[in-house]
């Protein structure tokens, strides 16, 4: 008589308990745990069981009845009452004899198993025909679909990851099929990452947003943020506006589209299916809030990442410094890592002569200039006062000594002169000693009248 699963399983367990005072549960599995849909005969019951874990996740997991004459002898017993020293539990299974979840029963009175064990078993068998019949165990509320992707956003370590798991997650609650983030930048607007396997739609939606450009992409965001979310009625015969002529030409024909963020910095989330559909509001609401926990944390993202940044950058020069460096040294290639060290001529008496402020002038032009004469990949640090060591990579010797000339070149292009000691590490040499050789080339450029580069012994 039971007219939904859930149902079923409350009344199983209210029958069985006319016959004996055990504490009875049943588990169902729904998503990726074990949740507790019927009980009875307990203060108080878990209300989900993670996989494979106490007697229930065992008997799940393994599809085998688990018959426990002493509770404390078995080390993956869960307590739900004191006095409980007997545990039955069978698993429930479908007519295909897959689990679908667990009948348990627990006593703290002394009962004879046996017979328990085949009724249980007979009952379980029954309870798993009708859900499989009433269409299976009880999915996910979209509520808790959210409240479970929030999670996993939350713990999100990259940007990549972040919007992997927003767009795994509007697919998800919404139940459409595709899902886009188009986001502001000071280059226009763009693209968020794709998922790691777009659908067809998506992947149309994606392509035709790309080749759309940056403008249009901007139309979508703003009118986004200057109407609030929409969505469509699931009614064919009315075209879409321009702005959304790109997802109609990618096969959309169900469209939400929720702001996320602010205007400036934010963007847009669209979600969409090629269905005619008709999403209700509490689809967009969940959409919403969707789009509002994603931002929160793609804030929090990059904040974390600003941060860090400025933890491990010079605040004058923009430059990585002492501690970045000290990382980088420590993975030198022997005879193929050089270390540049850098000193500027003459510093002091800039300061002296015309104050800290022309100073830290001096520096940053210096510092861009030598940035932009080093190659790509090559990095430059600076660790002290006027002090500056680059790192690079190099098949030989003489080659790190042109890349230093070059270096001074573009010093005196600015109207400065630098001194440049140059040394490889030796195999089995630690980086200090290594830059304590660069620095001893550099001092010795500078006896010889500075303005010029120095190889350190091999």
């Amino acid at each position: 008589m039971a007219s939904t699963a859930l149902e079923a399983c409350q009344w199983t367990v209210a029958a069985l308990a006319r016959h004996t005072p055990a504490t009875i549960s049943i588990l169902l599995q729904v998503h990726d745990r074990l949740r507790c849909v019927a009980a009875t005969g307990a203060w108080q019951v878990f209300s989900t069981v993670p996989p494979k874990t106490g007697i229930v996740g065992r008997v799940y997991a393994s599809g085998e009845p688990a018959t426990v004459a002493d509770v404390t002898t078995d080390p993956d017993y869960l307590p739900v009452r004191p006095d409980v020293t007997t545990e039955l539990c069978v698993p429930v299974l479908d007519p295909a004899g897959r689990p679908i979840g667990v009948l348990d029963l627990q006593w703290g009175d002394p009962v004879e198993l046996g017979p328990w064990r085949e009724t249980a078993e007979r009952l379980a068998a029954r309870l798993g025909a009708r859900i499989t019949a009433l269409g299976g165990p009880p999915a996910e509320s979209r509520s808790e679909k959210l409240l479970r992707h929030a999670a996993a956003m939350t713990s999100a370590p990259t940007d990549w990851d972040l919007m992997t798991a927003a767009i795994t997650a509007a697919r998800d609650v919404s139940t459409l099929s595709a899902a886009v983030l188009v986001l502001a930048g000071r280059r226009g607007a763009r693209l968020g990452a794709p998922t790691s396997a777009p659908g067809e739609l998506e992947a149309r939606i994606r392509a035709e947003l790309t080749e759309a450009g940056a403008v249009p992409l901007g139309r979508l965001i703003a009118r986004a943020h200057r109407h609030g979310a929409a969505y469509t009625l699931g009614e064919a015969g009315h075209p879409p506006t321009d702005d959304y002529l790109p997802l109609s030409r990618a096969g959309a024909r169900t469209l939400v589209a929720v702001p996320v963020g602010p205007p400036d910095s934010g963007g847009v989330l669209l979600v969409a299916d090629e269905r005619l559909l008709r999403p209700d509001p509490t689809t967009v609401n969940l959409m919403e809030l969707l789009a509002g926990q994603a931002w929160t944390c793609l804030d929090r993202l990059r904040t974390l990442a600003r941060l860090r940044e400025q933890a491990s950058s010079d605040p004058l020069t923009g430059l990585r410094h002492t501690g970045p460096f000290g990382q980088r040294i420590a993975t030198a290639t022997p005879g193929r890592t050089a270390l540049l060290a850098i000193d500027v001529d003459g510093f002091k008496d800039v300061n002296d002569t015309y104050g800290h402020q022309a100073g830290d002038r001096l520096l940053v032009g210096l510092a861009r200039a030598l940035e932009e004469a080093l190659r790509h990949g090559d990095e430059l640090y600076r660790i002290g006062g006027d002090e500056f060591v680059a790192v690079i990579e190099v098949n030989r010797p003489e080659e790190a000594v042109r890349i230093a000339e070059r270096l001074t070149e573009a010093a005196r292009r600015t109207g400065r002169t630098i001194s440049v000691g140059v040394a490889l590490p030796r195999p089995g040499e630690s980086a200090e000693l290594t830059l304590r050789r660069a620095d001893q080339a550099l001092y010795a450029v500078k006896r010889h009248g500075r303005d010029g580069v120095r190889l350190a012994a091999a």
